[in-house]
């Protein structure tokens, strides 16, 4: 019987069914490393909107070349993109819709804090919610 399992690099090897299984909590830290850097996220918002050439992707992204496929290889490791080969193009793709879910869940948290931040600096900076000297000794 064929086991899959997930390794240190991120790729999966088939048939090691003895192989011990790695801790749930292992493999989503690994999956929120491959997601640590900035131009990695930027990729992934890229290839959100659909499959995408590496020619496509540089200027996009505004990397050098040779940056963007050592970037784009981690995140093949990672298993959140997938490539092809059409002629003598590479073509990148997310490798499930869900990782463009997961990019849209960190911005509405990004936001939700922005927006608890704003309300503090408004209550702050409102002259009604600044207690004088008196008033805070009072309470």
């Amino acid at each position: 019987m064929s086991d899959s399992r997930i390794v240190e690099d991120g790729s999966h090897h088939e048939d090691e069914v003895d192989a011990p299984s790695r801790p749930l909590s292992e493999v989503k830290a690994e999956l929120f490393k491959a997601l640590g850097h900035p131009a990695r996220v930027r990729i992934l918002e890229v290839l959100s909107s659909g499959e995408r050439t590496v020619g496509d992707i540089q200027p996009l992204v505004g990397i050098e070349s040779s940056h963007l496929s050592q970037q784009l290889g981690v995140l093949r490791r990672a298993g959140v993109v997938t490539n092809r080969k059409d002629g003598s193009s590479v073509i990148y793709s997310l490798s499930d819709p869900v990782v463009a879910e997961l990019l849209d869940v960190a911005k509405r948290l990004l936001r939700t804090r922005l927006d608890t931040t704003r309300e503090l600096l408004q209550d702050l900076n409102d002259p009604a919610t600044v207690a004088t000297p008196g008033e805070a000794a009072s309470r």
